[in-house]
């Protein structure tokens, strides 16, 4: 071979390889954080997305954990309605994607028509005019979620504003019960006979509901934030008694409590914050009724947190009603032994652990004086730093200082047990914000 032939064909070989680096280059590019993504529920891989390339990152902006079957849905569930679940993003983005779950249906769930879009106000079935985007699932508008199962449906592209309220619409034309749901969401969502997937007016939505079905989570790509704060607890986290339809519950104000001191230039990290709160949820114990339902703290970690985008931090505010439930009570070395699971749990992924101390219910008719003798043990292990990598002090903020073993009277919603409005918004601004900083290294 001449030098001349040998220099053509080095050149040839350099040429194709820049075109295969080409084309993988752009085969990946063409798909912003879903590479390799599959359905929750096992099935094929999903199509490209229908979103287009963007800077940013997958985050959660909003979620609610499902907890159980619909009282009322057993045999039809929601055939021939629609159901329009109405939803608050933390962050904004640029694309989004749903979670739909049929965790607690007896048979598959079929949905043939589901959309996205963003609301055209406060408490209101109607859309904006022309932001209704139809969603699919692997490509395909129509998705079979089995029993025991959830689904993760394809990006679509659209300007999604924090602060402001989404509303996500299914419909399935079949036999479809029982409805997995959120009860007590503090959220009016809405209902109606027919496929209104795509109606932007909401006039045929002619049932009002405080809970949510089906859904579980919307992400955003996001160009705000670098990360996902859950907010992992009871109904104190759940936000029960607080005003419904206002997001005035504790993670709602710590979400724009962060955002504000962001844009005030704090040096702080860019995450949104989601709630996975239940109310009665327990650490050790599935609650009573149902077999299953209302899982267990140790039990749905891994779903409602570690399998949820880019989570940097978890907040975790649980174990009350561990010591209110439990007959007698709970043995505080069992529960403070599952707070420890759950913070190995989340150490083996990376995730940082800001743990709460357990607030007072000393007037409540089930409080005695070895329930208060456990909830003060496991306090004092809590702020001795010897469960958690960083400690929030609910107890001391919201306790009457002349009766420590009750809320105090201006943050009590009436029950003795859960905060009003301002209750909440205290729970949040006793969080120190430096404690979002730094992360746990994996300890396997």
């Amino acid at each position: 071979m001449t030098r001349r032939h040998g220099y053509a064909l080095l050149a040839a070989i350099v040429a194709l390889i820049v075109a295969l680096s080409t084309a993988v280059y752009v085969s990946v590019a063409a798909d912003p954080g879903t590479a390799n993504r599959t359905s929750l529920s096992g099935s094929r891989p999903a199509h490209p997305s229908a979103a287009p390339a963007s800077a940013g990152v997958w985050v959660g902006t909003w979620s609610a954990s499902p907890v159980g079957a619909e009282p009322g849905t057993a045999n039809e569930g929601m055939t021939g309605r629609s159901v329009r679940n109405v939803v608050h993003a933390a962050v904004g983005g640029t694309s989004a994607r749903i979670t739909l779950s049929n965790l607690y249906g007896r048979s598959a769930l079929t949905v043939t028509h589901a959309s996205l879009a963003l609301a055209a106000g406060p408490r209101t079935a109607a859309a904006q005019a022309g932001s209704t985007r139809r969603l699919t699932f692997a490509g395909d508008t129509t998705v079979v979620i089995a029993a025991g199962s959830q689904v993760l449906s394809d990006a679509v592209a659209l300007a999604v504003p924090a602060g402001g309220d989404l509303l996500v619409t299914t419909y399935s034309p079949v036999l479809s019960g029982p409805v997995t749901y959120h009860p007590t969401a503090r959220q009016t969502s809405y209902a109606g006979p027919g496929d209104l997937t795509e109606d932007e007016t909401g006039r045929g939505y002619t049932e009002r509901v405080d809970h949510w079905r089906y859904l579980t989570a919307v992400d955003v790509l996001s160009g705000e934030a670098d990360g996902t704060v859950v907010a992992f607890g009871d109904s104190l986290t759940d936000g029960k008694n607080s005003t419904a339809d206002a997001n005035t519950r504790w993670p709602d104000f710590l979400n724009r409590r962060l955002r504000t001191a962001l844009a005030a230039g704090r040096d702080l990290p860019r995450y949104s914050v989601v709630n996975e709160g239940i109310g009665g949820n327990r650490v050790l114990a599935d609650a009573r009724g149902r077999p299953g339902e209302n899982q267990a703290g140790v039990r749905r970690f891994r779903r409602d947190v570690l399998d949820r985008p880019n989570v940097r931090i978890v907040v975790v505010d649980l174990g009350i009603n561990d010591i209110l439930r439990t007959p007698g009570t709970v043995d505080p070395d069992k529960l403070l032994a599952g707070l420890r699971d759950l913070v190995r749990q989340a150490h083996a992924r990376g995730i940082k652990v800001v743990g709460a101390t357990l607030m007072p219910v000393g007037e409540r008719t089930t409080w005695t004086e070895a329930r208060e003798g456990v909830r003060q043990r496991v306090n004092a292990e809590i702020r001795s730093g010897r469960v958690y990598d960083a400690v929030i002090d609910f107890d001391r903020a919201l306790r009457d200082p002349y009766d420590p073993r009750s809320l105090r009277a201006i943050y009590d919603s009436g029950d003795r047990l859960h905060p009003n409005d301002r209750g909440y918004e205290r729970m949040a601004y006793s969080f120190d914000l430096d404690d979002l900083k730094g992360s746990t290294a994996a300890r396997l």
